[in-house]
């Protein structure tokens, strides 16, 4: 079987190889007769009339032109063209070589170029085409210049398409195959890549010339002197001048053009007006282009007189200024807004017979538009439409945009009719003009609608344009359309860009709602928008202001690992809401990282700085970062010093205050109130009433206003220090200075006449504050907790629920008040029903309103329900160890030590102890003598792994020494050093000794207050 295999195997190659022979030999005949029919001057008639045209393909073709290189390079022509159409398949790219070189040869180089264009539009691989070229110019390159000739058509027939990388490409590989492309073919290139500014391909063609050594003359340095002079490269320029009067090269006049043209672009006018005078010396006269170029380029540099003189030197050398010389010298006077020298060249122009064109006049119009004179504007306009000049749209939009800057939205609208009437299509720049105006005046109905005509009549708007409507929405407070209009911009197809959304998140951020703000930045990731340094400014800023400063900083590292630099805004924003939050170390911390980021501070952060510092009490590292701010130069202002006088007197130092006070006034900065109530406030609660109300009397002197806070301050003071009457004589002097008294006056008022305790009138005057309906929850709380204080719980309950009847929304202060007083009076169900009340009504308990019910419980023996409480209070967060302690010291005041175990032992049973309260049961026991309680304590605290601290060890061993248990103090002592609690070398003898010295010192154990509300 495998024998029969082979044989057949061996049978099948035997017919192809006999096939192909077969094959060969036919087209090898084909040939033959094609080429005999080709030497006859009829030779289409025999072709078409042969069997030949069923046995022609591409490599028949191929052979037919090899074989005949010498016949009539025209009838190879035809006879390609003929079989191409007859084959109907693309001819081989080797005939299009042969026949473009018999072409070139005979000199018939335009019909060469046709074959090659014909070959390119077959869409041949750029890479086949290199390849075969070059392999055929060497197998048949018989030492004539035909091969440059192929390379030079070639490559234009490339550039002719614009297909620049490939007539590149046949440049370089010609120059690396050894042949020598020709100069005016690479002039050609380099002209053609400057005008297109494909900068890239132009210098590798530069640098190719170069290595091949192909010389360049005037054409080519001209070309390359107007790329230097595009790029800004003046030196090169210069350089290049040099080296072709080296080489004995002169520039011409149109040298001289490009370089005049480049050193002005470049701001260089004197050195171009210099060249120009050179030229002279060349024997070369300037023509008005020369001088065209002068007047723009003095013109743009703001010199428009002196490029005045320029054109009057062209009328006393004979050359005559042409359009484009007086156009540019009265869009120069325009745009120096020199309006009357713009008219005068106008009115020159026209005397000289040379008419204004649609330039001039957009020009002119420009100028008035921009100069806010419409009417003349609209004068042009119709001088224009006078001397047959039809407008075209920029001339509209230029007058559109000078309504617009006039907020006349009218008129604009009106010349966007009349372009339509006009049949003049307004373009999106047009439609951007007149929504932006239409927004700037406030008309974002109108804005709206003339977006929806656009869209309507087939014009898609831009991104700009939605991004600034969005703008106008979030300015005016309408969040909901601004989202709307970035939904629309999908509906159109238009992706919004990082800008439209910075827009929205900002508005966003600024209106507290960032959780929205978060999820447009998500909606940015999806859609490939990198947030840039706006974007986690207006977040960051957001969160700060917010006071979430934890989401703030989160921000903050994700756009440090983003690689963008915080501004100084960012970081303002960061170090005054961790001042705010009393994160003072934090605030430091992003301080001075920023210095190590080479981000400098300005006074408005370090004078943020120094009020966080100021308002926490710091007041030495306020003074500190005053001092650093004056070492670098900057000029303290008056906010500066109105921190720094604020903290003073809040820490009731006065004296250092004024200090500063007197200081800022020598260096000349006037204060302003804010710095005025400071001082009188620092006066006030120094109880220095009658000084604070010398300064009081004193500020109009000053030229400044009283405001509100003024006077709340002053009568705060007054009625702090018992002088209601003195408080309210003011509030009737700010009714005769038209000053509306706000919740604040009034609450002032009322905490007075409850602090005296004359309830009647404190109720009367709320009564009056309710009637004018200015009474607010601050109010309420203060008159309820009058009551409170009073005992009267029964009013107090009336006036809560008022409140609620009337809408005034609850806080905390009004529930833990309420709850505190009905705990003292134990009424600790009703408390209880506040509790979950303030809870329903979303109002979070804080440590106060714990600490209130936890002694309500405690001071009717409820230590489970205090225990449950507790448990809650970790579940939410809020720390224990204050309530704890202030609930056991408020029992071991009051005498009820066995209560405050009790409530201790169960809080044991629960785990929910801390090493403070330990150390505080230690402590009592201690005092109490109850040392066997203590040995069992201290077992207790070294089991869990808890740290008893030195001055507790120093007490026990003391206490047990002078007492019963005094055989216990060694054994307590290893434990201690087991647990270690004390150093290993601590000795009895050490502890007691160190125990004395505290006594004598007079150090006595803390027992920290509760804290207030």
């Amino acid at each position: 079987m495998r024998l029969f295999l082979q044989k057949k195997a061996h049978k099948n190659v035997y017919f192809i190889k006999q096939s192909r022979l077969f094959s060969s030999q036919n087209e090898d005949a084909t040939i033959g007769e094609i080429t005999k029919i080709l030497k006859h001057s009829n030779w289409k008639f025999y072709l078409e009339s042969s069997h030949i045209p069923r046995k022609l393909n591409p490599d028949v073709i191929r052979s037919v032109l090899h074989k005949n290189t010498d016949v009539d390079p025209k009838i190879l022509l035809h006879f390609f063209n003929w079989s191409s159409q007859q084959m109907g398949t693309p001819q081989n790219l080797k005939s299009f070589l042969i026949l473009a070189f018999v072409l070139c040869k005979s000199n018939q180089f335009v019909n060469a170029n046709g074959v090659l264009e014909q070959m390119i539009s077959t869409r041949v691989p750029f890479s086949a085409v290199l390849d075969c070229i070059v392999g055929f110019c060497r197998e048949y390159n018989d030492g004539s210049k035909v091969d440059n000739q192929v390379f030079d058509i070639l490559t234009s027939a490339y550039q002719k398409r614009g297909l620049f990388d490939e007539a590149v490409g046949v440049f370089l590989v010609v120059k690396s195959s050894g042949f020598r492309p020709d100069r005016v073919c690479c002039n050609n290139v380099l002209k053609d890549l400057l005008r297109c500014n494909r900068m890239d391909l132009f210098w590798k063609v530069y640098d190719g010339m170069l290595e091949a050594e192909i010389g360049f003359d005037i054409y080519t340095y001209t070309t390359v002197i107007g790329a230097h002079c595009k790029a800004g490269n003046v030196g090169e320029v210069r350089r290049i001048l040099l080296e072709m009067n080296e080489k004995g090269c002169k520039p011409n006049l149109v040298t001289f053009n490009v370089v005049i043209g480049g050193l002005c672009k470049a701001g260089l006018v004197d050195e171009a007006l210099n060249l120009k005078k050179s030229m002279l010396n060349e024997g070369l006269v300037p023509d008005s282009y020369t001088y065209t170029l002068l007047i723009d380029g003095f013109c743009k540099q703001k010199r428009s007189s002196e490029a005045k003189l320029i054109l009057q030197e062209m009328h006393t050398t004979g050359v005559s200024p042409n359009h484009f010389s007086y156009t540019a010298l009265l869009d120069g006077f325009m745009k120096q807004g020199d309006l009357d020298e713009a008219s005068k060249v106008k009115d020159e122009m026209a005397s000289t017979g040379i008419k204004l064109n649609l330039l001039t006049y957009n020009s002119l119009i420009n100028g008035f538009c921009r100069a806010g004179k419409m009417g003349k504007a609209v004068d042009i306009l119709n001088e224009m439409i006078l001397a047959g000049i039809i407008p075209d749209t920029r001339i509209y939009n230029l007058l559109i945009e000078g309504y617009t800057r006039e907020k006349n939205t009218v008129k604009a609208k009106e010349l966007l009719a009349e372009m339509k009437e006009n049949d003049l299509a307004p373009s999106t720049y047009t439609y951007s003009v007149i929504i932006n105006g239409l927004c700037h005046s406030g008309d974002l109905k109108g804005a709206y609608k003339l977006l929806e005509n656009m869209i309507l009549g087939g014009l898609k708007p831009n991104v700009i344009i939605f991004t600034n409507l969005m703008k106008s929405y979030i300015q005016e407070g309408q969040i909901e359309e601004a989202k709307k209009l970035l939904n629309k911009m999908g509906d159109e197809g238009i992706l919004p860009d990082v800008f439209c959304y910075n827009c929205l998140i900002d508005g966003l951020c600024r209106a507290n709602r960032m959780e929205e703000a978060k999820s447009y930045i998500g909606q940015m990731a999806e859609r490939g928008l990198n947030p840039n340094e706006y974007t986690y400014g207006a977040i960051i800023v957001g969160y700060c202001k917010g006071g979430d400063m934890q989401t703030a900083n989160i921000y903050f590292s994700k756009m440090l690992d983003c690689g963008i630099v915080p501004n100084q805004v960012i970081y303002t924003s960061l170090i005054d809401g961790h001042c705010k939050k009393k994160n003072i170390v934090e605030a430091f911390s992003i301080f001075r990282s920023m210095l190590g980021r080479g981000v400098i501070p300005d006074l408005q952060m370090y004078t943020v700085l120094i009020h966080g510092l100021a308002r926490t009490g710091k007041m030495q590292e306020a003074i500190g970062i005053f001092a650093e701010l004056e070492g670098k130069g900057l000029v303290p202002d008056v906010f500066t010093y109105s921190s720094l006088i604020s903290g003073f007197c809040r820490e009731g130092d006065t004296k250092q205050a004024f200090k500063l006070f007197e200081n800022m006034c020598q260096k000349g900065i006037t204060p302003n109130i804010f710095t005025y109530n400071a001082l009188i406030n620092g006066l006030c609660k120094s109880a220095n009433i009658e000084k604070a109300r010398e300064i009081f009397d004193g500020i109009p002197e000053k030229g400044l206003a009283l405001t509100v806070v003024t006077y709340a301050i002053m009568m705060d003071g007054y009625c702090k220090s018992g002088n209601l009457a003195e408080a309210l004589r003011l509030f009737e002097d700010m009714s005769s200075r038209k000053i509306k008294p706000d919740a604040f006056i009034h609450n002032i008022l009322l905490s007075g006449y409850c602090k005296e305790g004359d309830l009647e009138k404190a109720f009367s005057f709320f009564d009056c504050m309710r009637e004018k309906y200015i009474a607010s929850t601050i109010n309420y709380n203060t008159l309820i907790d009058g009551y409170c204080k009073s005992g009267k719980l029964t009013e107090a309950n009336e006036l809560f629920n008022d409140m609620v009847a009337r809408q005034i929304i609850p806080n905390h202060v009004t529930f833990t008040t309420l709850i505190d007083h009905h705990c003292k009076k134990g009424m600790v169900e009703k408390a209880e029903e506040l509790f979950l009340e303030m809870q329903k009504k979303n109002i979070m308990p804080t440590v106060v309103t714990y600490t209130s019910l936890l002694q309500g419980y405690n001071n009717i023996g409820e230590r489970s329900k205090m225990v449950l409480l507790f448990e809650e209070m970790i579940t939410k967060g809020i720390e224990l160890d204050d309530i704890v302690k202030s609930v056991v010291y408020s029992q071991l005041k009051e005498g009820n030590s066995d209560s405050a175990f009790k409530f201790c032992d169960e809080l044991v049973k629960n785990g929910l102890f801390s090493i403070d309260v330990y150390e505080l049961l230690v402590n009592t026991h201690c005092k109490m003598g109850e040392f066997s309680e203590v040995i069992s304590l201290l077992d207790s605290i070294g089991k869990q792994g808890l740290m008893l601290s030195f001055a507790t060890c120093k007490t026990v061993v003391h206490g047990l020494s002078n007492s019963k248990y005094e055989n216990e103090v060694a054994r307590v002592l290893k434990s201690m050093v087991k647990f270690g609690w004390v150093p290993h070398s601590t000795s009895l003898a050490d502890l007691t000794n160190e125990h004395k010295k505290d006594s004598v010192s007079g150090e006595v154990m803390h027992v920290p207050e509760q804290v207030a509300y």
